[in-house]
């Protein structure tokens, strides 16, 4: 049996969830349930916060064009969230967009965009960032969401960095090719963060002050020189199979 209804629309609510209680829409969320899922009065869809688990519910209220959620039985209970960071060069929007969502299906935690000597985009939209972690977590039957953190140099990352973190960053030069050897390095239950440089690459510095941290691990992802968006599937995969909830 499926762990969740796949066949039930899926929406975040900000506010606490229990059974019994009914809650104000804002007027994108009525939208979208009223006019673009076409909802009535006893159709049944999905609730979550992030906190409280997950709850059967269906509009209330004679007001189509901002009718209320009545908040049914608990479907699931609350899991605890992962730990795995994920920090990466900002992109343009599309890709951002598109990045963003597969770190978050991919099980990421925390999302960190790092400025990069390379880095050609160094504004990004956190509000956005925050809204496609919000899409990909409904889409997907995740019960969590991912925490959007501010954009920070690569250099304040480094001097920051947690000694019992280990990062794991993609380097096309890295000794060791096979990246699950690589992984078979990391310390056993060492909480992880991914980083991927910008497309092109990290300077001989960054690669320096990286390599002197304590705790890294140079992730080679094959013959193939990918694209950011697309390493950031790859690298997260290889690191889940080897070390997370992917594991058999």
């Amino acid at each position: 049996m499926a762990r969740y209804d796949f066949s039930l629309p899926r929406l975040y609510i900000e506010q606490p969830l229990r059974e019994g209680a009914v809650l104000a829409l804002d007027k994108d969320q009525a939208n979208y349930l009223a006019n673009v899922m076409r909802l009535g009065a006893d159709d049944p869809f999905l609730v979550f916060n992030g906190r409280d688990g997950e709850f059967r519910a269906h509009l209330a209220g004679g007001n189509r064009k901002k009718p209320d959620v009545a908040v049914g039985a608990q479907t699931r209970p609350q899991t605890a969230a992962g730990d795995l960071w994920y920090l990466f060069a900002p992109l343009k929007a599309t890709r951002l967009d598109y990045m963003v969502q597969k770190a978050v299906e991919m099980g990421a935690s925390r999302l960190m965009p790092v400025i990069t000597h390379r880095t050609i985009v160094s504004r990004v939209n956190l509000d956005r960032m925050r809204a496609n972690t919000i899409e990909a977590a409904e889409q997907c039957g995740i019960l969590n969401v991912a925490e959007v953190v501010e954009d920070a140099s690569l250099a304040k990352v480094i001097a920051d960095w947690p000694a019992d973190r280990c990062l794991i960053y993609c380097d096309e030069d890295a000794e060791v090719t096979d990246p699950l050897k690589a992984l078979a390095a990391v310390p056993s239950a060492m909480p992880l963060a991914v980083l991927i440089g910008p497309e092109g690459g990290f300077d001989a510095s960054e690669r320096a002050a990286l390599l002197a941290l304590p705790q890294t691990i140079r992730l080679s992802l094959g013959p193939r020189i990918l694209r950011a968006d697309t390493a950031a599937v790859a690298a997260l995969t290889l690191v889940q199979v080897a070390l997370g909830d992917l594991r058999g």
